[in-house]
């Protein structure tokens, strides 16, 4: 490990054909950066991994600019001001902040969000309270509008999105299934979460069992994985079910079409005959000037211990590449962030 006088961050070394491999990282030292004036030094102790930044590393067209190659890797961090020649902020100060893969980084204050001097959870910033628990409210509340009695199906049922959407149905009233892999996974999302089922994609027959659990069919289906799970939800949903689409990870590490016949027209025609609603949405792009509604029910659900969180943290900034590989194969157990310092 390094010591604390240099920057180690880690870099896009090569654009991936289909699964990131090791290689496709480099860890590098430089020297730590200097504010100019109107500027923060920022140490970084929690860095975010999600699966948005598959995107990231390859050049497809996309709602934000792929990091270029030699560039330090894009995403959410906490961090505690060193040093600063911004007047908005002071030494030892918590921020959230987007310094990427790094043990430094520098900002301008314009995109930092002041945590306090002594946050109790500050890690919380880059999940419950941050842009999953956010992806989680908008899309469900929003998009999805949960009525009582309403069946809800949320995938990755454990991942830091749908465990807070299948939580915050309950809330609402709905009946909520989860989709998830393996035994342990499921088993969370009934016995931790409050989920009325929850179905393991592993299955042999997971359309079957999907279909015996949503005996009312679906109202809800919150999408974040796409593939196999969605090909059984569609033959079940319901007249006028929403349908909010936050990510596809069966596919980000896709290099083809997938080879079973064309199901497009299918789709189409599921949605036309039952009044379907199927919507994707950005978190900050469509919903930014609403982040203070989310705060502030948010804060209170927590406080009241209504919602359930669940973080797994690796130590070492180093050991980002392998973790983030494997936060695309499933092998998280709740929000993967990595400790730095």
């Amino acid at each position: 490990m390094s010591n604390n006088q240099t920057n180690q961050r880690i870099v896009l070394a090569s654009r991936p054909f289909g699964s990131p491999k090791a290689d496709n990282f480099r860890l590098e030292e430089a020297a730590i950066p200097t504010p100019a004036a109107g500027e923060v030094l920022l140490r970084t102790v929690y860095l975010s991994l999600d699966p948005y930044m598959r995107g990231r590393m390859s050049e497809a067209k996309s709602y934000a600019d792929p990091v270029a190659i030699d560039a330090v890797m894009v995403g959410a961090t906490v961090c505690q001001v060193v040093s600063s020649k911004n007047p908005k902020f002071s030494e030892g100060q918590w921020v959230l902040a987007y310094t990427g893969w790094q043990t430094y980084g520098i900002s301008d204050g314009s995109d930092l969000m002041p945590l306090g001097d002594n946050p109790t959870n500050p890690s919380f910033a880059l999940g419950i309270m941050g842009m999953p628990g956010f992806t989680a409210y908008m899309g469900l509340l929003d998009i999805g509008q949960p009525k009582n009695g309403d069946t809800l199906v949320v995938a990755a049922a454990t991942g830091p999105v749908g465990a807070t959407v299948g939580q915050i149905g309950k809330l609402k009233g709905c009946y909520v299934v989860g989709v998830a892999g393996g035994a342990e996974k499921c088993r969370y999302a009934v016995e931790v979460l409050g989920f009325d089922a929850c179905i393991d994609h592993h299955s042999d027959n997971f359309a079957e069992q999907l279909a015996k659990a949503c005996p009312q069919g679906i109202d809800i289906y919150f999408e974040n994985v796409g593939g196999k799970v969605f090909d059984a939800v569609l033959p079940i949903l319901n007249t006028g079910a929403r349908i909010p689409v936050c990510g596809l990870i069966s596919q980000y590490n896709a290099t083809e079409l997938p080879p079973e016949p064309d199901r497009l027209s299918l789709l189409m025609g599921t949605l036309l005959v039952k009044r379907i609603k199927m919507q994707g949405f950005i978190i900050f792009d469509d919903y930014g000037h609403r982040y203070h509604e989310f705060a502030s029910d948010m804060s209170q659900w927590l406080a009241e211990g209504k919602i359930h969180y669940r973080e797994h943290l690796v130590e070492g900034l180093d050991k980002a590449p392998d973790a983030f590989i494997g936060l695309l194969e499933g092998k998280n157990f709740g929000k993967l962030t990595i400790k730095i310092s």
